[in-house]
């Protein structure tokens, strides 16, 4: 089986987690010119400098196909192994949902009318990347590398020109929370949040990686701050550039990129932000069809998804089973979308911490290449960050709108579902020891 480099791996990873800056336009809405940039350094220090670590350690201890679901599995039982993999397995259909239709949302910057046929476009989008993933990783991580350049090098361009062309002052405004209501709060929380996870999920395919404990270190290192980059630096353009936060948030990085250098600039913000898309849905897809795999290994999902395609060797039946529910969730509503999202993602990264602990006190002498540099108290007090995050965004969304409250109860009830499906197969089980 041909493997990974690590070079497509950064591009891999990149898209996973973030496919560049498009989906923050709504943070200066949400947390005003002295919140934007505060939220963006503390946020991802607290969410996701923990959720790196994690990751890091149990992949230098397991670097196995199945990634987390095999993680929690070992640890806590068959049982909590079967949560993170079913609720990973949702969280990750949804976000899929939102990429084709950001897609049209680009395209349309070009062609309004493509609006009228978003339904269209997103299946071609969704079954184009289905037939990519087929093809196995290492096609995937080739054009990731090249929807990189593409989404990159017009921020590059952008941020050159409005630092070049600006003449007054680019100091950042004084950072405070003070006047942010909680809701506006918990949405600019759940909007940088959304913005930077899925570090785990780069990991179910570490078994088609060239020297996976070395390569995932330093790909996500790399990766990690090439995001936060690109992320500070864009918001503090829009704030020097003084667009309005609506329009910015309506309108896109190409409203900002069309008033800083002109609309052929626009049209490549417009360019990066299709590449973009195109980049984060095949990337995800390839992370969340391992999944169901090894689940269907340990019978806890149909047999039928644990088939290979005899030429790519690639969980073809999985994909296409994936493509199939997304196919009927892209009408959803991009907010909605986003709060179940994280939702659910935060609770499956939970089970991660806990057993990242559960490990270190069951296997304490377990050889670990990379190990966090604290121990069990530590660690514990470390964790208590992403759960504060997480809980006052979770307050925020349901203190907003009746539409993010309704979407917070439907991911709430999708978190509950996992106990009366594990209900089911230890039902349809009975008499055989499942865990």
């Amino acid at each position: 089986m041909k493997k990974i480099r690590p070079v497509q791996l950064v591009a891999v990873i990149f898209f996973t987690v973030s496919g560049g800056p498009y989906g923050l336009e709504p943070l200066l809405t949400y947390a005003g010119q002295h919140g934007a940039i505060l939220l963006l350094l503390i946020t991802p220090l607290l969410w996701d400098v923990p959720a790196i670590y994690t990751v890091l350690e149990l992949n230098s201890m397991m670097p196995v196909t199945g990634g987390y679901y095999k993680w929690v599995k070992h640890a806590l039982g068959t049982r909590w192994g079967f949560y993170e993999g079913w609720w990973t397995w949702l969280y990750t259909f949804v976000d899929l949902a939102i990429y084709p239709v950001l897609f049209v949302q680009y395209a349309a910057f070009f062609y309004p009318e493509l609006t009228l046929h978003k339904t269209e476009i997103c299946l071609i989008i969704i079954w184009a990347s289905a037939g990519l993933n087929i093809l196995g990783i290492v096609p995937v991580g080739k054009v990731t590398l090249f929807l990189s350049a593409v989404v990159l090098t017009p921020f590059i361009i952008l941020f050159v020109l409005a630092f070049y062309h600006h003449t007054g002052s680019i100091a950042l405004p004084a950072p405070s929370l003070k006047g942010i209501g909680i809701s506006s709060l918990g949405m600019a929380l759940y909007t940088v949040m959304w913005n930077c996870l899925g570090w785990d999920n780069t990991t179910t395919y570490a078994e088609e990686v060239e020297k996976p404990v070395r390569s995932y270190l330093v790909s996500m290192m790399i990766a990690f701050i090439l995001v936060i980059t690109v992320y500070v630096l864009v918001i503090w353009v829009a704030q020097f550039s003084g667009i309005n936060a609506t329009t910015l948030m309506n309108d896109g990085f190409p409203a900002l990129a069309s008033l800083i250098g002109g609309h052929w600039l626009g049209v490549l913000i417009a360019v990066g932000g299709m590449a973009s898309t195109l980049g984060i849905y095949a990337s995800v897809l390839l992370s969340v069809s391992r999944v169901p795999m090894v689940m269907a290994d340990d019978e806890l999902l149909p047999a039928g998804l644990k088939r290979q395609h005899k030429k790519f060797n690639t969980p073809y039946i999985s994909i296409i089973v994936c493509s199939v529910v997304v196919s009927g969730m892209i009408q959803w509503g991009f907010t909605d979308l986003l709060i179940i999202d994280v939702i659910v993602y935060g609770a499956g990264l939970s089970l991660e911490y806990i057993s990242l602990i559960k490990m270190r006190m069951k296997e304490p002498d377990r050889h670990r290449p990379f190990k966090i540099p604290f121990g069990i108290p530590g660690l514990c007090i470390g964790l208590i960050l992403p759960v504060a995050i997480y809980f006052t965004a979770l307050a925020g969304a349901l203190s907003s709108t009746p539409g993010a409250v309704l979407a917070a109860v439907f991911a709430i009830i999708t978190l509950l579902s996992a106990e009366l499906l594990w209900q089911v197969i230890r039902w349809s089980k009975r008499g055989k020891i499942i865990g």
